[in-house]
């Protein structure tokens, strides 16, 4: 397989070879707090050398913030169930807020656990998403940032 990559980088004219390396330019932007995240928050102090570090001295990211948050006592993530107070409809739809463009919802009904889970896609760009089972109206109210990537 990589052989047949090196061939075919080889074979590419050079406008060809320098798109392939072009998005690796933006990683010193990105290491050196450029585009918009805060390094330093992103990233622990490492282990001491001789000494295995702890999971919040190596954490990174996502972990880190996870983990500095519970050390304040609250929990970064939102890991209550949906307020499902009624069946969504398309005039009244349950509403999930979302950080990501796309977020999968695990419906199971109104009442609750009226059916087994079924895991909707909701999309930013879809008005509204529709349960399979019960046909419950789910919306989602973005409320992150074009410019963040989270993956």
């Amino acid at each position: 397989m990589y052989s047949l990559r090196r061939a075919a980088l080889k074979a590419a004219p050079i406008a060809a070879r320098t798109s392939i390396v072009r998005p690796f330019s933006v990683l010193g932007a990105r290491f050196s707090g450029a585009v918009g995240h805060n390094v330093e928050t992103n990233l622990g102090p490492g282990g001491k050398t001789g000494h295995v570090p702890t999971d919040l001295e190596q954490a990174t990211g996502l972990e880190r913030q996870e983990l500095l948050a519970k050390l304040e006592g609250r929990e970064f993530f939102d890991m209550e169930p949906l307020n499902m107070t009624h069946i969504g409809t398309v005039k009244n739809p349950i509403v999930v807020k979302s950080h990501d463009p796309i977020r999968f919802v695990g419906c199971t009904g109104f009442p609750a656990e009226s059916h087994d889970v079924i895991w909707i896609n909701l999309d930013k760009s879809h008005e509204h998403d529709r349960c399979p089972e019960c046909g419950s109206v789910f919306t989602m109210d973005f409320v992150g940032s074009e410019e963040d990537h989270h993956h």
